[in-house]
């Protein structure tokens, strides 16, 4: 990195991803100006811009190189990202701004060339006439080259860094940073604490859904408070059938699943068929096979 001294200033390298980022940011605004404008029209007749659609996206466009590269030698995106364009064509390795001539090429291939594709198209889209379609075939030919050209020079740019755009190439303005970057202030080991934790974090977002945490309360309350096993008496098993394990009334139509517990006939059947894996509320067992209970349980005996 060349550094100046006195008034002069110096020229930092720009990251590749830096330049990229800049262009985003460049389309992304695009967008948002003409949502809005578009947006003053939605009282008037549906299509009121169709027919000139491309001349009034021009207007806009020139508008934002007026303020933009014009005045600061930079884009929206360039700017945020504390980047400008430099002549690159000049043979001082010192800062040197776009001359004239260069940013009224930058208006013309950038605006001027968006505005002669989107209306050509349009006029030549009806005509049958043989002098137009050779025309209409000569702009697609010269646009396909441009596309390939453009798709070279991107190649390029991945390997040296220079000229994110056929146009930057073409016109010899290269991106540097506005002002010197400051070292980095934060230590290493913050930075790979913050790196642990947030994959640590991750991966436990991806684990938790593939854990049945009702199953494993379950599993735990049933080591905590281990339950007696099943009594061979009929007088235990009537004791634990005057409930459903599940609402807590009068079993309707008592079921079983192969434990102590007694279950209504829909409240076991509707949470078996909402979770294959449903397991016992009080003790922790698995459903086995859901059966009537054998044993016949007097409606006398809610009230002795």
């Amino acid at each position: 990195m060349a550094s100046s001294t006195g008034n002069e200033k110096s020229v930092n390298p720009v990251l590749r991803i830096s330049q990229l980022d800049a262009l985003e940011l460049n389309k992304a605004l695009e967008q948002l100006v003409w949502s809005q404008f578009t947006s003053c029209f939605h009282g008037f007749k549906p299509g009121i811009l169709a027919h000139l659609e491309p001349e009034v996206k021009a207007f806009l466009w020139l508008l934002m190189w007026r303020f933009t590269v014009y005045s600061k030698n930079a884009t929206v995106g360039q700017a945020v990202l504390n980047i400008q364009y430099k002549n690159n064509l000049s043979q001082t390795e010192k800062y040197q701004p776009l001359s004239k001539q260069q940013k009224l090429w930058y208006l013309i291939l950038t605006v001027g060339g968006r505005w002669l594709e989107e209306r050509c198209y349009d006029l030549f889209s009806n005509r049958q006439l043989e002098s137009f379609c050779r025309i209409k075939h000569c702009i697609n030919f010269g646009a396909g080259l441009l596309k390939l050209c453009g798709l070279l020079n991107f190649l390029i740019f991945l390997q040296k860094g220079t000229f994110a755009t056929l146009t930057e190439r073409i016109l010899g303005i290269r991106s540097v940073f506005c002002k010197p970057q400051s070292a980095r202030q934060i230590g290493f080991e913050y930075m790979n604490r913050e790196l642990l934790w947030h994959g640590f974090a991750e991966f436990l977002i991806y684990l938790l859904p593939l854990i049945n945490v009702q199953k494993l309360k379950l599993k735990i309350s049933s080591w905590a408070l281990p339950i007696a096993g099943l009594s061979n008496s009929e007088n235990t098993l009537t004791a634990h059938c005057k409930e459903c394990s599940l609402c807590g009334e009068w079993p309707t139509m008592p079921h079983t699943i192969g434990c102590s517990h007694v279950f209504c006939y829909y409240c076991i059947k509707s949470n078996y068929l909402l979770d294959m894996y449903f397991t016992c509320p009080k003790c922790g067992s698995e459903v086995q096979s859901v059966q009537p209970l054998k044993y016949r349980i007097e409606m006398t005996e809610l009230h002795t």
